[in-house]
């Protein structure tokens, strides 16, 4: 079922949409508000089948089958599992018979941003979901009441029926859906008391697996159609630097090459295999007009940031008078964080498959924003938005790289030079050479202690490539975690610089500016327990305990199953790093080892307070997944310019963590009541701090600058 398949805009109230759903499908359609994205999508959030903006919507069907039509993005963090879990749960039906599906972009229904970024599919959907769940349930058991003749309250929801309490007769809900489909919804329907829940908080198998093991799951690169061509794209090495003219003709020659088109990215090479595009474009030549950022490296780069980190900055937040503060401290400590551009490195590269009709454009592809692929392929082509139909498709990881939609843009472009559907795919060295960007950063830290050692005042200076938005001089994301700190500091005063004529491509990368960010202050942080010889666990207590409760509650449950403060087997050392984004408190302690000046993390040790969990067995997935997405980073990941370009091209250059190097993880899940938070970013900033300040447990040197580097502790 594809819900608006004109894709029009028209405002369509609750009684309406309820019976285009059950013309079109024969089954019961509920609508719900899922939040989407932003202050404006937020500003639209309401009760459960208003006639306002609706995200998203179930079907159930004559046949039992509940579909529950999403529009998140499902990237390999389980999130469909979960908010099935949500709908499965207040709507009492048999979870074997859930299934889902990804609906085409429609306004109308599922809000003006279409996508998900910042690990919020589940706490967006925490009241919506279920709601719609509720309203479902409240409806078939109303028209069972009809049915039997009696009053709804001698009704009960379970397993996919509506039980007659009296006589114990069942009607399915498939037989119910008609029926319940021309009945007015609920307003308020009644939600489940968490304590009752008997899905959601329980560990749960994800629905994707099966299909993603037999390989019917669909990916992007899966799409077939008649006439499918394939194409490579060439693009200038340097960022910013355009293509100013091309010889196709040995490109012409190798066997399978059908054309060579210029697009506005650079020049396309089409052939009968992905295979030949490729063999086509290594003999390709190009001039390029190389433009200005051909002039930077990264050492001039880092020069720039120094410079800037001279002068004050864009006040990002000021409380106090940390200057007066740290003027009367009775000690002051100094010092100089730094970070490295990376890269996202999904295992599977961008691609998109693009079909453009006079009449319209279909778009196969796996992106974070659905929203923002159609505008690129509608501004591409030239059509209206409502004549490009987006299907979504399974990704085979995101990390923020896909809620850019450069790719889906140069696809659509493609198709519509040469009239024909074309499969574009960028190779592993495109992908690493012409990415957005995790920012670097360079920031400097001042802090005051008083005669006993506690914090009075603290200054930070951040040097960072805006990630997306600058409003009144500063990048909120850029000053994650320094300019909201968990910690009781008196007198802080934060301060930042955008450097605007660098060039690189930057965007979100998992966990935005915390990946960096946290780092420099809990490294910092460590710093200053080690100035006045504190226990840097007691350190944070003390700190934490009046400011941020749920961060404590984890960094207490983290360290007790880390059993801190007992000894180790000789050789290895502990360090701790916490982190509070994305709505969740994640504390990790690390246990490592150094030999011939090689770190080894062997445990590590994560607490995470994300609220209820919605499933359990998702959150120890995605923790550990994260854990390694970021261990990565700390130990390796580094993209390097040289003359515009990006050195690094491949995984033997920009290397990750490989399966003998994989820490044992155990990860603790503290108890909550509370909303879920985000997950899926959640664990990936404490762990560059937490292996930082064990390596200075071990050697007593500071780790200042990542990726660590055995010079840096030799």
């Amino acid at each position: 079922m594809s819900p608006s398949s004109t894709g029009s805009a028209q405002k369509i109230g609750r009684r309406e949409f309820l019976k285009f759903g059950v013309t079109a499908t024969g089954g019961l359609v509920i609508a719900f508000n899922l939040p989407g994205l932003g202050a404006q999508a937020a500003a639209q959030t309401t009760s459960a089948g208003a006639s306002s903006a609706l995200n998203g919507y179930v079907h159930i069907g004559s046949d039992d089958l509940v579909t529950l039509f999403i529009h998140k993005a499902e990237m390999g963090q389980g999130t469909v599992t979960s908010l099935a879990m949500l709908l499965a749960e207040e709507l009492e039906c048999d979870w074997k018979k859930v299934r889902t599906e990804f609906p085409p972009v429609n306004p109308a229904l599922y809000g003006p941003n279409q996508g998900v970024v910042g690990s919020s599919s589940i706490r967006t959907s925490w009241v919506p979901l279920r709601t719609a769940g509720a309203t479902a349930r409240e409806m078939l058991v109303q028209a069972a009441a009809q049915r039997w003749g009696v009053a709804p309250g001698q009704c009960r929801a379970a397993n996919n029926a509506i039980v007659n309490l009296s006589t114990n007769a069942r009607l399915s809900y498939g037989s119910l859906a008609d029926a319940a489909s021309k009945l007015q919804p609920p307003r308020a329907p009644a939600l489940k008391d968490p304590a009752q829940f008997t899905i959601v908080g329980k560990p749960t198998k994800r629905l994707d697996t099966p299909s993603k093991v037999n390989g019917t799951a669909m990916f992007s690169l899966d799409t077939r159609l008649p006439g499918l061509v394939y194409a490579v794209i060439a693009r200038c090495p340097v960022f910013g630097g355009k293509v100013t003219g091309f010889d196709d003709s040995k490109a012409k020659l190798v066997p399978g090459v059908k054309q060579v088109v210029k697009i506005s990215t650079g020049v396309a090479v089409i052939a009968e295999s992905t295979w030949a595009a490729m063999e086509g474009r290594k003999v390709l030549q190009i001039q390029c007009d190389e433009g200005a950022t051909a002039g930077w490296t990264s050492a001039s780069i880092r020069e720039h940031f120094i410079d800037l980190a001279s002068k004050p900055g864009a006040v990002a937040k000021h409380e106090g008078d940390p200057d007066a503060a740290l003027a009367g401290a009775h000690q002051k400590i100094d010092a100089v964080y730094e970070a490295p551009y990376l890269a996202h490195a999904a295992m599977e590269p961008l691609n998109c498959t693009a079909h453009v009709r006079a009449d319209g454009c279909d778009i196969w592809t796996g992106s974070q924003m659905q929203t923002g692929s159609r505008q690129i392929a509608a501004q591409r082509t030239g059509l209206p938005p409502e004549k490009v139909e987006i299907h979504t498709t399974y990704m085979g990881g995101g990390f923020g790289r896909r809620a850019r939609v450069d790719y889906v843009g140069e696809a659509a472009e493609v198709s519509k030079a040469i009239n024909a559907p074309v499969k574009l795919t960028w190779t592993r060295e495109d992908d690493m050479t012409q990415d957005y960007y995790r920012p670097a950063s360079y920031v400097r830290f001042a802090g005051g202690l008083d005669a006993d050692g506690w914090p009075t005042a603290l200054t930070i200076r951040v040097v960072c490539p805006s990630f997306a938005f600058i409003r009144n001089g500063v990048d909120g994301a850029a000053v994650d975690a320094l300019a909201e700190m968990p910690y009781h500091v008196p007198n802080v005063h934060v301060d930042y610089h955008p450097p605007t004529t660098v060039g690189i491509p930057t965007s979100y990368w998992r966990s935005v500016g915390f990946s960096q960010n946290s780092f420099f202050a809990e490294g910092f942080i460590d710093e200053l327990a080690a100035a006045t010889r504190k226990d840097p666990v007691e350190f944070r207590r003390r700190l934490l305990q009046n400011k941020s409760p749920r961060m404590l509650g984890a960094l207490n449950l983290a360290v007790e199953k880390a059993e801190w403060g007992k000894p180790l087997p000789a050789g290895r050392f502990r360090g701790v790093g916490l982190s509070d984004n994305v709505g969740s408190f994640t504390a990790q302690v690390a246990e490592i080892s150094i030999t011939n000046g090689r770190v080894r993390v062997h445990r590590v040790v994560c607490a995470v307070d994300c609220g209820h969990a919605v499933n359990p067995a998702g959150v120890v997935q995605q923790v550990r997944s994260a854990i390694v997405y970021g261990l990565s980073a700390a130990l390796k990941g580094s993209i390097t310019i040289d003359r515009g370009r990006v050195r690094e091209q491949n995984f033997h250059q920009y290397d990750v963590l490989r399966m003998d190097e994989m820490p044992v993880i155990d990860v603790h899940i503290v108890p909550s009541t509370n909303a879920p938070g985000g997950i899926g970013e959640a664990a990936t900033p404490a762990i560059a701090p937490a292996v930082a300040n064990a390596i200075f447990a071990a050697t007593g040197k500071r780790i200042r600058q990542l990726p660590i580097k055995s010079a840096d502790f030799a």
